[in-house]
């Protein structure tokens, strides 16, 4: 089993910047891949962006140029860094992880952007 706290959402206004950070504990071995999803009222869950162990990154497109997402394995971390952003990133953003052992997510934490 995997489980995963997310930290540093919130909310800002148009153009500024967030770093979300999601802390994962128990089976982290076994994990891949680590990303985070984003769903807004009404909407599917989306992928935002992943991180392999090696580090190859997956970004969606609505997000490319302005979000980086990081990892430290040591620390079994991965980060968003969330630059310019729009009211449309208003959402809940996930953390997920994805190995051996399955699937699993995190609660998740409101990032909410202003006009």
């Amino acid at each position: 089993q995997v489980r995963l706290v997310e930290s540093g959402g919130g909310k800002v206004l148009t153009g500024g910047s967030l770093r979300l950070s999601c802390v994962a504990s128990g089976s982290t071995g076994s994990i891949y891949t680590l990303g985070w999803y984003r769903q807004a009222p009404g909407k599917q869950r989306e992928l935002v962006a992943t991180i392999t162990r090696g580090g190859n990154t997956n970004y969606a497109d609505s997000v490319k140029g302005r979000f980086t997402i990081s990892r430290d394995n040591a620390k079994s971390t991965v980060y968003l860094q969330m630059n310019s952003l729009l009211p449309e990133d208003t959402a809940v953003y996930y953390c997920n992880a994805n190995g051996w052992t399955g699937n699993f997510w995190g609660q998740g934490t409101q990032v909410t952007v202003s006009p």
